[in-house]
């Protein structure tokens, strides 16, 4: 319990404000499965996984007593989600790699015009529907979080998915959470997630090139001639 209970309490000063030592450990947890998930490596999902559970704790202050204070029930409730969406990540990046009996758990593509649109629409359903809830529970900037609740859950869809377009939600994600975690006293997640947007904007582009390399070549339809008597 010694050091369980370190873990739940300790605390640090980040520019005269409390942080809890979880949220950084949930962070770093959180970054280490963005790069093993940029290398196509199935320690991608339990590793993330690891870091939801601690970050739970991060964001539900009234449970668990942390220094801030305000609650973000969308970013609590993601971390809720982020852990069933990775059961399923986990599961289909493994039986790839089985499949395929290589290193990479996923071979990169981009979505289909139908997919794209289908993403479109859950991201504005899902934001529309998460915003009264979230508002209703009271939580802190209720309509960012609605977006952020929803852009991270289909960013990590699409990541079990191997879309090439699950970094671009990503960007979009954290472009919409620094700010709200900065004025909220989050700022190892805020740091983080500025740091997830440069890693994003890396992943996006060797997804690219990985899809180029690994796309199926298209055959070409065979051109006869025939000789007329």
């Amino acid at each position: 319990m010694g050091t369980l209970g370190w873990l739940l309490d300790a605390q640090v000063q980040i520019a005269g404000s409390p942080v809890l030592v979880r949220e950084i450990v949930g962070n770093a947890f959180g970054l280490v499965s963005a790069l093993l998930g940029l290398r196509r490596l199935v320690w991608a999902w339990p590793v993330g996984m690891i870091g939801n559970a601690l970050l739970l704790t991060v964001f539900l202050g009234g449970v668990f007593a942390t220094p801030q204070a305000h609650d973000l029930y969308g970013q609590a409730g993601r971390q809720v989600f982020f852990f069933a969406v990775s059961v399923y990540g986990w599961w289909r990046w493994r039986r790839n790699r089985r499949a395929d009996a290589g290193n990479a758990a996923v071979l990169p593509r981009w979505a289909t015009w139908r997919e794209r649109l289908a993403m479109l629409l859950a991201a504005a359903v899902g934001t529309a529907a998460a915003y009264p809830v979230l508002a209703a529970l009271g939580s802190w900037g209720p309509l960012p979080d609605a977006w952020i609740l929803t852009g991270s859950l289909l960013a990590t869809y699409g990541m079990a998915r191997g879309w090439v377009e699950f970094w671009l939600v990503w960007i979009a994600v954290d472009a919409v959470g620094v700010p709200l975690l900065l004025r909220g006293g989050f700022y190892p997640s805020a740091v983080m997630y500025l740091i997830y947007g440069a890693l994003c904007a890396w992943g996006f582009a060797a997804w690219w090139r990985t899809s180029r390399v690994t796309r199926p070549a298209v055959p070409r339809t065979p051109i006869y001639t025939e000789a007329v008597a």
